[in-house]
């Protein structure tokens, strides 16, 4: 049974669903952010069905998350690199690699993988930034309005939130 679409719904969240598709693909994001080019190191650094695989980076290009390129004509091979739209994804596997730190989404207990400054090795997490002055700002400040798309739906939903989800 193929899944609903989200395409047309004004939610940036459903939009970002859509183009990604599923996990497979958050994990072959994982994979090209940490360098991993080539169709066969993909492929076993994920377990991913070759099929799967092969329509999960034709789906990459076509929406222009990845690129294709040559890198040896006899025969003829391809490696697949993010583009600037598939690293801006990268605060997306980072955000979900927080979460299961934190909650052992894993299950063996500990972090398999943690990130650190390059230079002080000192532990990373995301932050929300002031966009303006880029000082750190706490959950609690952070709100959502109504964008320049938003509809009435979008409105109402926000307009139904309780004081502990805002």
């Amino acid at each position: 049974m193929k899944p609903k679409s989200f395409a047309g719904m004004r939610c940036s969240i459903a939009g970002a669903l859509e183009l990604i598709g599923d996990r497979w693909t958050l994990l072959l994001i994982r994979d090209l952010s940490l360098g991993l080019r080539r169709y066969d190191d993909l492929r076993a650094s994920t377990g991913i069905p070759a099929a799967t695989l092969a329509a999960r980076l034709k789906h990459l290009v076509a929406h222009g998350i990845v690129e294709r390129a040559r890198y040896q004509d006899r025969p003829p091979r391809d490696e697949y690199r993010l583009t600037a739209k598939g690293r801006d994804l990268w605060k997306v596997s980072v955000a979900l690699r927080e979460w299961g730190d934190r909650w052992d989404a894993a299950g063996f207990g500990a972090p398999p993988v943690e990130m650190v400054d390059r230079e002080t090795g000192h532990p990373l997490t995301l932050a929300l930034v002031d966009a303006e002055t880029g000082a750190p700002v706490p959950r609690e400040r952070a709100r959502l309005r109504p964008g320049p798309a938003a509809d009435d739906r979008t409105r109402q939903r926000l307009n139904q939130r309780t004081g502990a989800d805002q």
